[in-house]
């Protein structure tokens, strides 16, 4: 009998305060932005016709109600998702600079989607899932951690596909060393791994980015690496297969918030589409210029959640190189 769902995301919502200017006193702008990278994913993979849940915890206030109205509007199954009388939802502030980084202030000592504890965590659709995808952020304190390990190992019991973005947001974390054992703990459980050139240089010490990764292979025996290596494009690894895209680069990126997320949600695609057994190198050139295309979209739009490009936007600059 099939699932039904084609992924199944839990972490962190929260809102994005990114700049948008200076206001008639010289005071700046911000504006609220749904986020969060798990809903961002599951956001790009609704726009490539694929079915999704979210499970994770927001605060009952403002934001909070901001968050489940962004994330049903993108068409995400939000039951999942819980309302924390008591602790905000998580808020997090984007200084953005000339070249489009991004620098992060968090609000959440506590937040609402530390919350989300073992007992709460929507066991029946995880086991309704295709593939299930996490990243680090909902392992950064013990209550939700302990969720999170749990959920894992539902999605493993119930055949699962396990996709993992690190997403290192190093002022999050108690301490370094405690983030890089979650991200271990994460490699250690996935299938399909996403990951950026900076987590890379910090899981293995090195900047030869094709060596970090055999790295990764060999310790996690992980079948599908994808490095985003930025404005250099990404690589894919597997099976002793070696790809590598270039970028879509653009004068009308703005900023780099999400782009990430929509590379991690083409491939997450692609795997759904071809399977993770008998990828062609062809496969992996499909979707390394699709993630490309998608990422750099995004790049030229404030926030992420609520406007992920189409699939018609991804398929035309995607066309340009295919």
């Amino acid at each position: 009998m099939g699932k039904t769902y084609d992924v199944v995301g839990l972490g962190e919502l929260l809102i994005d305060f990114t700049e948008t200017g200076l206001s008639a006193q010289g005071n700046p702008l911000l504006e609220v932005n749904p986020g969060g990278a798990p809903g961002n994913v599951l956001s790009m993979l609704q726009n490539y016709g694929e079915k999704t849940a979210f499970i994770g915890k927001v605060g009952d206030d403002m934001f909070g109600r901001i968050l489940l109205e962004a994330v049903g509007g993108c068409g995400i199954d939000t039951k999942g998702i819980l309302v924390d009388k008591e602790v905000h939802t998580t808020l997090a502030f984007v200084h953005t600079y000339e070249d489009g980084d991004r620098d992060f202030s968090f609000y959440r000592n506590p937040g609402a989607d530390m919350m989300l504890s073992k007992d709460e965590v929507n066991t029946d659709l995880i086991r309704d899932a295709k593939v299930f995808h996490f990243g680090t952020l909902s392992s950064t304190d013990p209550v939700v951690r302990e969720a999170t390990r749990y959920a894992i190992d539902v999605a493993k019991d119930s055949g699962a596909v396990i996709s993992f973005d690190p997403n290192l947001r190093e002022p999050l974390w108690r301490s370094l060393d405690d983030a890089k054992r979650e991200i271990a703990y994460g490699l250690g459980k996935c299938d399909l791994l996403k990951i950026s050139d900076n987590e890379v240089e910090f899981m293995c010490g090195t900047d030869d980015y094709d060596k970090g990764a055999q790295m990764l292979i060999d310790q996690y025996q992980i079948p599908l690496v994808l490095v985003t290596l930025g404005k250099e494009g990404s690589r894919a690894y597997y099976k002793g297969m070696r790809l590598e895209e270039k970028p879509f680069l653009t004068d009308k990126t703005i900023e780099t918030t999400g782009a990430g997320d929509t590379f991690c949600a083409s491939s997450i695609h692609y795997v759904l589409k071809y399977g993770l057994d008998n990828l062609t190198e062809e496969n992996l050139r499909e979707l390394l210029v699709y993630a490309n295309a998608a990422a750099s979209i995004i790049t030229t739009r404030k926030g992420a959640l609520r406007v992920m490009p189409k699939l018609e936007e991804v398929e035309a600059l995607a066309a340009t190189r295919l």
